[in-house]
């Protein structure tokens, strides 16, 4: 992506290679351990002979296998058409089904979560389509190119072997620019600290509601997230409905800021909460957070609940999980000798690469994320898509070794849903205390943080609850502006003891969950009062044009 004032990103590690999947995917204790152990001898001979039964079926044509009609991989009508390419792809989706039938079903749910994943990266590189005889689609390409498809796939390959530490290109960033194409709705930097730059939007109307919105992003990856491309972007979006909107950025850590812990980001965020509110001279905000800024916006409102503020008017939570007990993808990475290896490489080179924690999520999901790309850009000699989430994916950051460390203590130990356990700058952590009206949102196909799963939030805060559950994935959910004619969404009060008794009572609703949550915040937010005519005030002036410099580090 085409930007200025690039940091050296020397924490990185430049030996990394395609090939390498991340360490929590190896070792004694890893995925690929829990499958082996996972095989029960009797259950082997049974799917060994239920295979080899299948094979001589598809041999002899009278088999009924079939790809999932949503299979990317299985497109082509060769695969239905050449008798060949049909056995090819049975004998194959046959050798799936068996290697995923020795896993047994009553596994716990964690260690279950590891064998399929480990079974899942496996017989996704088996797949015939990644090899050029393999894919009838590719070798049609290739000979109506004269091999031309061939050659520039070839030159993709080095390219990404050379730049993209070996991993198949997601996206062609070079279309985009920040502050030209991405993250250009007007707005200053009001406030600047070691941590993070505060940016105050500009209002769209001549009113705005009396109660400000901040949101808190992740840690990890730039905010602009929420200010993608002009009709994409949430900024844009809040603004247009009257809504006086902040957001945090956070700066990209570097070796030297190792020591940035949970309770430094936890200050970090008080601080930004407490500059709105002094810009604004109001006494409430706003607070809506993403993924794990939801984490920190959590501890936060607990912190001022637990010291008997009321500063949080309102607060939403969106595909954030608060226990991680459950059954997600995620979880596959919950061993400890994964948890200790990634402790100790971050403790050793100050960060947590962000590149490294994309590779880990891209391996969760291997056909759709490694495969596809595979296919796309070397066996088809195609350029990767210019896509604005996917080129924000790329734009990754680092995440700090003390932060890494307490992090991974909430999430093994899973501290937040016990009263108590979780102590915050010394104060212990209720979320029950959090008794402000609060909006959940989840996602539908949402692999890292599972819709059910975030449902469990409205369970642990107190005040009323409201979910909505929306299309999409985990980024695509919350990138599901008002245009998006496929954009809808569940809503219905968090009341319900459990997520399906929730959907049951819940009313789907045209549109995206971005309309139901302004909606909602606007009740929440006062009158609608003259719209500042200069953003920031005299204590808190602005210091440079959104996007800031931060988020070019």
């Amino acid at each position: 992506m085409a930007k200025s004032n690039k940091d050296d990103m020397s924490a990185a590690d430049p030996s990394g290679k395609p090939s390498d999947l991340p360490m929590s995917l190896l070792g004694a204790q890893g995925p690929f351990a829990d499958y082996f152990r996972s095989v029960d001898p009797i259950n082997l001979l049974q799917q060994g002979v239920e295979f080899y039964k299948n094979l001589f079926d598809i041999a002899m044509g009278k088999s009924a296998v079939e790809p999932d009609a949503r299979d990317w991989r299985f497109k082509d009508e060769a695969w239905t058409k050449n008798p060949f390419y049909r056995r090819m792809s049975q004998a194959y989706l046959a050798m799936t089904d068996a290697v995923m039938s020795m896993i047994p079903e009553d596994m716990e749910s964690e260690e279950k979560a590891r064998a399929e994943l480990a079974a899942d990266i496996v017989t996704s590189a088996f797949s015939p389509t990644n090899t050029l005889m393999g894919n009838p689609a590719a070798l049609m390409r290739a000979i109506e190119t004269k091999g031309d498809s061939l050659t520039k796939g070839f030159r993709n390959f080095v390219d990404d072997w050379l730049n993209n530490e070996g991993m198949p290109s997601q996206v062609d960033d070079s279309k985009f620019e920040l502050g030209k194409n991405l993250a250009v709705t007007p707005g200053k930097v009001v406030y600047r600290s070691e941590m993070f730059e505060l940016i105050q939007y500009k209002p769209a109307g001549k009113t705005v509601y009396e109660v400000p919105s901040l949101l808190i992003p992740p840690q990890i990856g730039r905010y602009y997230f929420t200010d993608l491309a002009p009709g994409r972007s949430f900024a844009e979006y809040a603004v247009s409905q009257g809504l006086n909107h902040f957001v945090v950025s956070w700066r990209n850590p570097k070796p030297e800021q190792r020591d940035w812990g949970l309770d430094r980001y936890i200050e970090a965020a008080l601080e930004a909460v407490e500059t709105v509110a002094a810009i604004t001279r109001q006494p409430k905000i706003n607070l809506i957070s993403f993924c794990a800024g939801g984490i920190l916006a959590s501890i936060v409102s607990g912190y001022l609940a637990a010291k008997g503020k009321d500063t949080i008017n309102t607060l939403a939570l969106c595909v954030t999980m608060l226990n991680w007990k459950v059954d997600a993808s995620i979880g596959a990475f919950r061993f400890p000798a994964a948890l200790s290896v990634a402790k100790a490489q971050s403790e050793m080179k100050g960060v947590l690469p962000g590149g490294d924690l994309h590779k880990v999520f891209t391996w969760l999901r291997p056909n759709d994320l490694v495969w596809n790309y595979w296919v796309n850009n070397y066996l088809m000699g195609e350029t990767p898509s210019a896509f604005d989430i996917l080129a924000w994916n790329k734009d990754s950051t680092n995440l700090p070794a003390q932060l890494h460390s307490d992090f991974m203590k909430i999430f093994n130990e899973n501290q937040l849903i016990e009263p108590g356990e979780f102590v915050a700058m010394g104060e212990p952590i209720d979320l029950s205390k959090i008794t402000c009206d609060n909006y959940v949102v989840g996602a539908v196909t949402d692999h890292l943080t599972p819709w059910k799963a975030c449902y469990q939030s409205c369970n642990f805060l107190g005040g009323d609850s409201t979910f909505a559950l929306s299309n999409g994935g985990h980024v695509a959910a919350l990138v599901n502006p008002p245009s998006n004619p496929k954009a809808y969404h569940f809503v219905a009060p968090g009341t319900a003891e459990n997520a399906d008794a929730w959907h049951e009572g819940a009313t789907k609703t045209k549109g995206s969950w971005w309309e139901g949550w302004v909606e909602w915040a606007s009740e929440r937010s006062g009158q609608k009062v003259p719209a500042p005519k200069k953003l920031g005030s005299k204590k808190f002036p602005p210091l440079a044009d959104a996007p800031g410099t931060y988020v070019s580090q």
